[in-house]
């Protein structure tokens, strides 16, 4: 094959996922000369299983992306069907947004925006080969012999490579919903070094809504008074469907556990790791067979389409039994199905090879973001093509690495999760790895992040108007929460709604740390009139919560003492008298980059630190 040079760029990223797209979209932004390389146009930010966006944890990671400059939050709030808040009876640190999105709406846009982009070619094909010199990336080459010269490559294949689609006892070669699998690179990567694995996910069936008896299920609306995800929208998303809630029963359990030797998951056909937190409906079966029933959600696929997504229940059972199990459900006795369950197995690289920044470690300019890196879920991968665009657009430029730490941001979790803890299965964000959740709630990511982008193209003059105007709102609000309450209207206040303690010289703000809500205070006191309710939510938690977050403040810095202690990049650990053998072996597996992230690594103890602060101490 003839090869010849397609076009010269400093940035190439490989994959058009929600990884690839903020990416491509960063690097582009920031002035650098993208190509952004895709197997299949009709692919890019295709939403191949849930047309969601948003969830528990996964609505942080979007507002943080959201504030941070990139796409995602803005293109669910314009392509959005219904709009929830999960959560809210629960305590505001994991309260999160959750979008029902128009799937094939959802692709358009964001194609649209990309093609629209400057900086930026859009280039369909496959890559065959990441292009070294010395150590050094200098390009890609396609499967059709064109090279495309480049500084920097991030990779954000997806779950294409490699990619086999298994239902039953049929496997094919298939990426997701039958787009073509990506079969020349990985043996590349392995060459190159990279630790490849295997990982699995799967999907449910798409239901025709036609066939579905929605009166049989529970109706689910959108929310009133839902803010938007980009901090730039100011009106939430109009709620134009329903969302529905059915269940599985005895007879649903029954077919799948008289016929698991028909399931690939239990027969011994699929030996990858599958994602522990969102199960096949096979998995809940037999894993919790104390319980009578599973919640089932339906949710539309889309303005355009009859086509019902039945959340809860993917499969990888063969077409009979998946007919037989889903006409099981009430509700769907006479369903028909228009695309069948299936699950997908995958190569994925070993996130403990990469820095914080996304660059590999053993070959410079390399860089990976998504569900190469182990994850699942478009909201993690977006995270961290946001992430891998900065930082290799960054370091073309001459800047300091751009790294969060996790008392910064969710995506900082997220990272220093992967690239210190590994993962040995699909991993998927959630409230609980961030121990300092508090202080990262979702409505102020942009008073965390947005700052961080100042002085570069990623904050336009709009977003910097809007944040400041916001910003400016918050602190407004806050200063009059800390004005004292007239004393007789502060006393009919606690008659109507009991609260408890002395008035004289209460302030608003003593009132809401003793119980009371800030609407009450707004609709008794008369004050805050016009000031957008968001926004005096924000205020109203940091005011409920400010010893906790004082401790969490506390807590951030002593952290901060360790994350400051920089490791040498020449550091032999395995001379370091005084470390534990199983401590030697993680660290130089790990190499980290500070002595924080070397305590967080699974097998270095408190006395292993304390041997590492005194090598740093003598070897000054």
């Amino acid at each position: 094959m003839k090869k010849f040079v397609e076009g010269q760029f400093d940035i190439v990223v490989v994959g058009a996922g929600h990884a690839g797209c903020e990416a491509a979209l960063a690097s582009a932004r920031l002035g650098l000369k993208t190509a952004m390389l895709t197997l299949n146009l009709d692919s890019i930010a295709f939403l191949a299983c849930n047309p969601s966006i948003g969830g528990t944890a996964k609505g942080h990671l979007v507002r943080e992306i959201d504030a941070l400059g990139g796409e995602m939050g803005k293109n669910a709030d314009k392509t959005a069907l219904q709009m929830r808040m999960l959560n809210e009876g629960k305590g505001e640190a994991v309260q999160s947004l959750r979008c029902q999105c128009d799937k094939n709406a959802y692709h358009r846009e964001m194609k649209s925006v990309l093609e629209n982009t400057e900086n930026l070619r859009i280039i369909q094909g496959e890559c065959s080969q990441i292009l070294i010199n010395d150590g050094k990336v200098y390009g890609i080459q396609t499967a059709y012999g064109g090279i495309l010269e480049a500084k920097a490559v991030i990779l954000c294949t997806g779950v294409y490579l490699n990619a086999e689609t298994i239902t039953g006892e049929h496997r094919q070669k298939s990426g997701p919903s039958g787009f073509a699998p990506a079969t020349m690179l990985t043996q590349n990567l392995i060459e190159l070094g990279f630790n490849v694995r295997r990982f699995k996910t799967g999907t449910p069936a798409r239901l025709d809504g036609r066939t579905i008896n929605f009166d049989k299920c529970l109706s689910q609306s959108g929310g009133e008074k839902v803010p938007p995800f980009s901090f730039i929208n100011y009106k939430s998303a109009e709620n134009t469907r329903e969302c529905y809630i059915t269940y599985t029963n005895s007879h649903t359990h029954s077919l799948i556990l008289d016929n698991l030797d028909r399931s690939p998951l239990y027969n011994g056909d699929i030996k990858s790791a599958g994602p522990r937190y969102c199960p096949s409906i096979e998995t809940k079966v037999v894993r919790f067979s104390d319980k009578e029933r599973h919640q089932i959600f339906l949710e539309p696929e889309g303005a355009d389409t009859n086509e019902i997504y039945v959340q809860g229940m993917s499969s990888s059972m063969p077409h009979d039994i998946q007919r037989e199990m889903y006409r099981s459900v009430e509700g769907l006795e006479k369903c028909e199905i228009m695309r069948y369950a299936y699950a997908i197995e995958y190569d994925c690289i070993d996130t403990l090879d990469i820095y914080p920044t996304l660059e590999f470690k053993k070959i410079e300019g390399i860089y990976t973001a998504g569900q190469i890196n182990g994850t699942s879920g478009y909201e993690e991968a977006a995270a961290q093509g946001l992430i891998a665009g900065i930082n290799a657009a960054f370091k073309i430029q001459g800047k300091a690495p751009f790294i969060l730490g996790r008392d910064e941001a969710y995506i900082g979790v997220l990272i220093d999760d992967l690239v210190t803890k590994g993962t040995e299965e699909p991993y998927r964000m959630m409230t609980s790895r961030a121990e300092y959740a508090l202080s990262l709630r979702q409505d102020t990511a942009d008073f965390r992040l947005t700052p961080k982008i100042a002085g570069t193209p990623l904050l336009t003059e709009e977003r910097k108007e809007k944040f400041e105007k916001r910003k400016a709102i918050y602190e407004e609000i806050l200063k009059i929460l800390n004005n004292r309450c007239d004393y007789r209207a502060a006393c009919a206040f606690a008659e109507k709604y009991p609260i408890a303690g002395e008035m004289h010289g209460a302030t608003y703000a003593d009132l809401i740390r003793r119980g009371a809500r800030a609407e009450d205070i707004k609709r008794h006191f008369e004050i805050l009139d016009g000031q957008p309710d968001e926004v005096i939510k924000t205020a109203e938690t940091t005011v409920k919560y400010e010893g906790y977050l004082s401790k969490s403040r506390a807590q951030i810095e002593r952290a901060k003492k360790l994350e400051e202690k920089l490791l040498p990049k020449d550091i032999d650990y395995t001379k370091i008298e005084g470390l534990r053998l199983e401590a030697r072996e993680q660290l130089e597996r790990v190499r980290p980059v500070t002595l924080g992230q070397a305590a967080r690594i699974y097998g270095v103890n408190p006395a292993d630190v304390t041997v590492l602060m005194v090598y740093l101490a003598v070897n000054k």
